[in-house]
């Protein structure tokens, strides 16, 4: 672990200020000491553990990998039930116990034996009464993401149960002496509470109507332009059932649909539309939570956990802890863009390595974790709304490079339901800056476009770059590699230059302005 460093010196000899220095001490030394036995997510270094949640990128995989079956409907049912249920992420079993003696609260310390005959942790998961005969369990993850939790079942059609409870026998409950006797079913009692369906589900409670800071700036937009709280899951049920979304604007019907067309739909849409709008969610938590003058140890805890989750989320496991591996979450779908736009490496100009987007977001996440850790909450607003305008340049990315494919190629059914995906993820922004431009975009690549025009899908886009804070240089243009050109009418925006010249200032360009 990186030492912090600070150059905020002590401003008074008052006892209380040095008391609130130390104590904010203390809790930057709790901080290191979990993140010095935490594995790094792309080179990023989390405060806390977030292995549980870095994996939820294997649902996402395995739904990609099951929807990847184009002729297996069986395939395809498998993949909704982990899309509701789960596999991956947040293990808990739900035992049937004798009843009980005792009250116990949620976290209160479980220890059990597994299948294999090892000891076995948990957590009681929620609160129960005296007198109750169902108790879940929580079970406890490591900080190496090999080896996080060995019960992984839910809907998992490959389930691992060597690390579940076994089917019966007895857990202790820390401070209570008397063992529980219980008896549950290993292959249907052990579900996940984490799923990627919830992300959608949960929107209303946890991005609305959520208290300080709510409703979130960004996902109030796509709250407006959908007019449903979970018009992602709207939209991934639809496809899966091969009929319409009844959604407000941005509407699709997928009945014409063959399951080619299902899998691209469904498969960006868990992850650009939902685990996507997750990941702001999380910064946003982390951010309204943060408490700038707090002198308890521990009080900053839950905030810098949150931004470890967002970080999780953006980039999932398969990436590894050094950012090269092969993943399915925002951070890879970066990662693919850069190289049809020439914008990877650290000036955007390269068609291979790691995109300037995740560049630049990676180092937004350690300079926002930086603030929350020191408490200068306001900064760690900055960080997030830096973060969410680089969020959105992969997402205009792919949908102008399959406004290309469907527009000027002729692709068929897979182009033209990866266009309609994007253009979902992106468009209530767009929406937000101007209608008509988002109607433009809507009305070419939504499902069952008549036709769609290239040219004026890219303008649209970049007549908004401005209003959605993207530089349009980043953005870049349709590369072929093939002959070292990009693709005619494909080129990068001019409004790289405003966006530039926006940055520079008005005082810079008075000064600028005095040479001449």
């Amino acid at each position: 672990l990186v030492q912090r460093q600070t150059t905020q010196q002590p401003t008074t000899n008052n006892p209380i200020s040095i008391m609130v220095q130390f104590r904010s001490l203390a809790l930057l030394s709790v901080l290191a000491t979990a993140a010095a036995s935490t594995e790094k997510i792309a080179n990023y270094e989390p405060e806390t553990k977030v292995t549980d949640h870095n994996a939820l990128d294997q649902d996402q995989k395995l739904i990609e990998t099951l929807l990847s079956e184009t002729n297996n409907d069986q395939a395809f049912n498998q993949a909704k039930a982990v899309y509701e249920q789960g596999a991956f992420s947040k293990s808990v079993a739900t035992l049937q116990v004798t009843a009980l003696t005792a009250a116990f609260n949620k976290g209160d310390k479980v220890t059990g034996i597994d299948v294999s005959g090892e000891t076995v942790t948990g957590t009681v998961f929620k609160n129960v009464a005296i007198g109750a005969d169902e108790l879940m369990v929580q079970y406890d993850t490591t900080a190496i993401q090999a080896t996080y939790v060995d019960c992984k079942v839910g809907a998992n059609p490959d389930p691992v149960t060597s690390g579940c409870l076994k089917q019966s026998g007895t857990i202790t409950i820390e401070g209570f002496a008397t063992p529980i006797t219980y008896q549950y079913v290993v292959g249907t009692d052990n579900n996940n509470e984490r799923n990627i369906q919830g992300f959608s589900l949960q929107a209303e409670d946890k991005m609305f109507d959520c208290g300080k800071g709510c409703p979130h700036a960004t996902y109030n937009k796509f709250f407006k332009y959908y007019g449903f709280h979970n018009y992602a899951d709207k939209w991934v049920q639809a496809a899966f059932a091969g009929n319409s979304a009844g959604l407000t604007n941005g509407n699709a019907d997928f009945s014409q649909y063959t399951n080619i067309g299902k899998e691209q739909i469904i498969k960006k849409a868990t992850s650009y539309m939902h685990i996507w709008m997750y990941v702001i969610r999380e910064m946003e938590d982390a951010v309204n939570d943060c408490n700038d003058n707090c002198a308890t140890e521990g009080c900053n805890d839950d905030p810098v956990h949150a931004w470890d989750e967002a970080v999780a989320f953006y980039t999932g496991s398969l990436e590894g802890t050094d950012g090269s591996g092969s993943g399915v979450m925002p951070y890879a779908l970066a990662d693919k863009r850069c190289q049809n736009f020439k914008t990877c490496g650290v000036d955007a100009d390269q068609v291979t390595g790691t995109s300037n987007v995740n560049l630049e977001i990676f180092q937004e996440f350690r300079q926002g974790i930086d603030k929350l850790v020191d408490k200068q909450c306001a900064d760690g607003r900055a960080h997030l709304e830096a973060i969410e305008k680089q969020m959105f340049i992969p997402l205009i990315q792919g949908t102008i490079r399959y406004a290309y494919k469907v527009g000027v190629d002729g692709d068929g059914e897979q182009s033209k339901s990866e266009g309609a995906a994007f253009a979902a993820a992106i468009l209530p922004v767009v929406h937000a800056c101007d209608e008509d431009d988002a109607t433009t975009i809507y009305d070419n690549m939504r499902v069952g476009a008549s036709s769609t025009d290239f040219e004026a899908v890219k303008k649209a886009f970049e007549s908004q770059y401005k209003c959605m804070g993207v530089d349009g240089k980043k953005v870049g243009g349709l590369w072929n590699d093939d002959l070292q050109k990009y693709y005619d009418g494909a080129e990068p925006s001019s409004a790289s230059m405003t966006t530039t010249i926006l940055a520079f200032g008005a005082a810079g360009v008075a000064a600028v302005s005095m040479l001449f």
